[in-house]
């Protein structure tokens, strides 16, 4: 028997699994590093933490399984994306990381899209200027800590940077580089174009691989530091949107994704590389070798919720505690007790701005049509319901493109409540499927280590170890009257953008 290693990148945490050549998962174990905030805003961490935590966790992880290190054939990593780790000719790390959350770059963005064009870099890279993504970082490095700009001669992604450590060897793949706004994505290249309108030295960008490929091979110090053998060939992986969905099974025309965790992500995998005229989806390379995916992403989907809990589920949490239960099962079901539409109470989830189909950091979250009858089972519903509507604002935007979605595929902890699962399928009219994969990203590094050490198609192996385990139809007298809802939904940011941007000044 031999075993495949995914390793998965977190923003708060690494986490490693061992699956075996069946697809089966033998163990996972995590460590955690920190979110450095030395201003509002700002987000980073130090890649050494990153680098230590892996070590922890996978040498935890054999430990546990007492598979022997010459049993596993192969490493896939997945990875936080965007964020920017800056090297010197010497691959030391310069400074902190800046991380995907990371907010300082408007101006940057907007110089970006003066330099190269807004339609140009439209076409060329699948989308627009972004806070989160990572050219802006290393124009904001040039401009702000020029002393450090001047040593930078090599820059990587979160996940790269631990490949290194692990191979000695350079390099990306291009699902990943997607998100970097330098990579010619139909093409599948840097950029020459991009690179050069921003000044940026081609020299420093890394070599592309497809995902599936071996990138390296563990080095005997990093052989000894993890407890794996020397040699072990290390696939390049994918960023963790490409990997999450390769580990749903999203790997063919017509199946989406949604990923309910913090934030929440609509991922349909295209067989052609597409453009959303207006950029309100990512248009990326996929995991999937010469494939391409369309996202949209919401800033604050599980996040949402999390915040209600936070604040106004005392009880719930309290009753929680005491009786080991899941607060977020209590939570759906108190939700369930509330008639559809929480009669006539919306909720706008933009509590941290919002990216997909507003590119608006400035939005705000709201409850909208509250009466004397609403409840506590009024709201909490309708937090789900507006987080649901938010969603579907990607699904439309897909089907506008043309795009036939016929199932979609459900992961993150969301996807535990069979009550927001219905909700999904109800508001979205199309069948919701649970798989019987449940590691997420660090399941799609571990399908693509095997991808490239077997030599087999990434769309065999997921044929091979994904099966469906649930299939919630949607009922479609519910779909309907949770139309006139969503309607309502979509008008009401155009209504209130302008207060929004107006709150948000004065709260400065």
């Amino acid at each position: 028997m031999v075993y495949f290693l995914g390793v998965d990148l977190g923003t708060s945490a690494v986490k490693c699994i061992l699956v075996d050549e069946t697809g089966s998962v033998l163990d996972s174990q995590s460590a955690a590093y920190p979110l450095l905030q030395p201003h509002p805003g700002w987000a980073e961490q130090h890649p050494e933490d990153w680098w230590q935590a892996t070590i922890q966790a996978i040498r935890l992880l054999m430990e546990q399984t007492s598979v022997s290190s010459s049993d596993v054939a192969g490493i896939g990593f997945s990875g936080q994306m965007h964020g920017s780790v800056f090297l010197d000719s010497k691959q030391e790390v310069i400074r902190p990381a800046l991380l995907w959350c990371d907010q300082r770059t408007a101006e940057q963005c907007a110089a970006i899209e003066a330099a190269v064009g807004k339609d140009e870099l439209g076409r060329l890279t699948g989308n627009r200027s972004l806070t989160g993504f990572t050219a802006p970082k290393l124009l904001w490095l040039r401009q702000h800590e020029p002393q450090y700009y001047a040593r930078l001669r090599h820059l990587l992604l979160p996940k790269d940077y631990v490949r290194l450590r692990l191979t000695g060897e350079l390099g990306m793949d291009m699902a990943d580089a997607s998100g970097t706004l330098l990579l010619d994505v139909a093409r599948r290249r840097w950029s020459q174009t991009v690179a050069e309108r921003l000044s940026i030295p081609m020299e420093w960008l890394p070599p592309l691989f497809e995902s599936g490929q071996v990138a390296g091979r563990l080095q005997p110090e990093a052989a000894r530091l993890t407890g794996l053998a020397a040699g072990t060939p290390v696939v390049a992986g994918g960023g963790d949107q490409a990997c999450g969905a390769v580990g749903v099974g999203v790997v063919r025309q017509g199946i989406a994704s949604v990923a309910l965790g913090t934030s929440g992500v609509v991922f349909v995998h295209d067989d052609a590389y597409q453009v959303d005229e207006a950029y309100r989806l990512h248009s990326f390379c996929h995991g999937v070798p010469g494939k391409w995916h369309r996202m949209g992403v919401m800033l604050a989907a599980g996040g949402s919720l999390q915040w209600w809990k936070n604040h106004f589920a005392h009880e719930e949490l309290e009753r929680a505690q005491q009786e080991g239960l899941d607060v977020y099962e209590l939570l759906t079901s108190l939700a369930e007790t509330a008639p559809l539409g929480s009669e006539g109470l919306l909720f706008l989830p933009y509590l941290t701005g919002e990216r997909t189909p507003h590119p608006d950091p400035k939005a705000r979250g709201a409850f909208i049509g509250l009466n004397l009858r609403h409840g506590k089972a009024h709201l909490t519903r309708a937090v789900l319901e507006g987080i649901t509507f938010g969603l579907r604002d990607s699904l439309e935007l897909m089907k506008e493109s043309g795009i036939e979605i016929k199932e979609l595929r459900v992961n993150g902890g969301g996807a535990k409540s069979a009550f927001w699962r219905q909700l999904i399928a109800d508001i979205f009219g199309i069948p919701v499927v649970t798989v019987n994969s449940t590691e997420g990203p660090a399941y799609g590094a571990a399908i693509m280590a095997a991808s490239g050490v077997l030599g087999k198609d990434i769309i065999d192996i997921c044929d091979a170890w994904i099966k469906e385990v649930d299939r919630t139809q949607p009922r479609l007298e519910l779909y309907e009257n949770y139309e006139a809802y969503y309607q309502i939904f979509r008008s009401l940011y155009g209504t209130l953008q302008t207060s929004f941007h107006k709150l948000s000044d004065l709260a400065q």
